[in-house]
Order: structure tokens, then sequence, then C-alpha cells
């Protein structure tokens, strides 16, 4: 625990932008939280973990790190053995073990519907993955206003694959040591909602959000839900 007021980071994942967190920036700003939502470079995972590591090390006060989806790959590969960071929020995320990846994970429970949605291009050093525009809303975000999520699907951030494939690199997860929320819809077509019990379960989460209905896109179509779990963790660093 910390006498600091923590500043929230925010990951987000394959398929969405920064911009996503609009909605959740919005209210943990009201409860008076620096907030910072990294812009992921969705290359691959070690080095989309050490962006994230330099921006928390530019950072003056203790950090929560949130991510969402492939982002929750990132958080717990940074966090790992960093006494800076005090608590960890997966939204709608993979919290992986040592060597697991995001495609393994992804595959450990029936539910996924991702990879027929998806297309995929090369690109210097491999390919890239999106989602079909047509199957944008969908897949990604059901539970979004169609209009709202052609755009969101317009902004999209492809990610490689080998950020997709690759395993977990750290020996210690950053949830075996670092307090975690997990919060996530029942409706996830991309992430099996069994995973998400499984892998909160595992970590042993301080609390766990399922949230009825919910899309993959839980932080656009539910930021209160969302930035509930983020302000427990945040305030359970100063409590």
């Amino acid at each position: 625990m910390t006498e600091q007021k923590p500043t929230v980071v925010l990951v987000h994942g394959a398929f969405a932008e920064s911009a996503s967190w609009s909605g959740v920036v919005e209210r943990l700003r009201e409860q008076s939280f620096e907030v910072v939502a990294i812009a992921n470079p969705l290359r691959s995972l070690p080095s989309d973990a050490a962006y994230v590591r330099d921006v928390i090390a530019a950072i003056n006060a203790p950090v929560v790190l949130v991510g969402h989806s492939y982002g929750g790959m990132v958080i717990t590969e940074a966090a790992a053995g960093n006494d800076k960071v005090t608590g960890l929020v997966y939204v709608c995320a993979f919290a992986p073990e040592h060597g697991e990846s995001a495609l393994e994970l992804s595959n450990m429970f029936p539910g996924s519907t991702l990879g027929e949605s998806l297309t995929a291009y090369p690109v210097a050093g491999g390919n890239e993955f999106a989602i079909r525009s047509e199957a944008f809303h969908h897949q990604f975000a059901a539970d979004v206003p169609l209009a709202r999520a052609a755009v969101m699907s317009a902004t999209q951030r492809p990610v490689t694959e080998l950020a997709l494939t690759t395993g977990l690199p750290t020996d210690t997860p950053a949830w075996r040591s670092t307090p975690s929320w997990f919060v996530f819809g029942d409706a996830d077509l991309n992430i099996p909602v069994g995973l998400h019990r499984f892998m909160a379960k595992r970590a042993g989460a301080e609390a766990i959000r399922e949230v009825p209905g919910a899309s993959h896109a839980v932080g656009v179509s539910q930021p209160d839900a969302v930035a509930a779990a983020i302000l427990d963790a945040a305030r359970a660093a100063v409590s």
C-alpha cells in the first residue's frame, strides 16, 4: 500500500485503440485520478511490454495497470517484478501463465468466433490481422450502437501474428504477486467467458465483475462497470 494516489495506466488490446477507453477515462477523472491511455504498439509481446514499462518508469506515482484483451498479456509481462505497479485490472483480458500465448488461451475453452472474423495480410516482419469491417459489430462490439461500432472498426489497430502467438516470457506472471481485479462480459465472442472465469480464479482475483450481456468491448458499452473495477484497485492501493 502507498499514501500516494496511484496513476491509472490503460493498455488497449488488438483491434482497438487508446480512444476506446474514453468513457472510462471520463469516469476516473471525475474521481480525481490521473489517467494515461497508452498506444499499445501491437507488434510483439516482449517489445510491447518493454514500451509499457518505459511509460510506467516516467510516471512519478504508483501505478494501477489496466489491460483489455491482448493488453492483458502485455500488462502481465510489463508488471512482472515491478514494485511500482500496485494493482492489475483485466478487462475482457488474457491473464496468462508462463509460456501461454493469446492464441493458445483463446482455444482453451469453446466459444470464440474471432478466427472466422479476421482478415490477414503480410507486413514487414510477418503477418497482420484485423477484423473484417462487416463482421466487426457482431464480433467485437455487439452491444455498442451500430454507428459507433462502424467508427471503431475504421479506427481499429491491427495486431501481428507474432504478438498473438508468443508465449508469456516471464517465469513469474505479475498476477502471482500483485493484486488483480477482473471485469468481463458474458457475451464476449473473442475470449470465451469460461476462460475469463478460469483465469480470474487462477489469479486469485480480489474481485470479479461479470457483466450480463456485455460484449468484448465492455469498456465502451459498460464504462461504469469497468471504471468501478479500476477504482476498487486504485482505492485498495491507498486504503
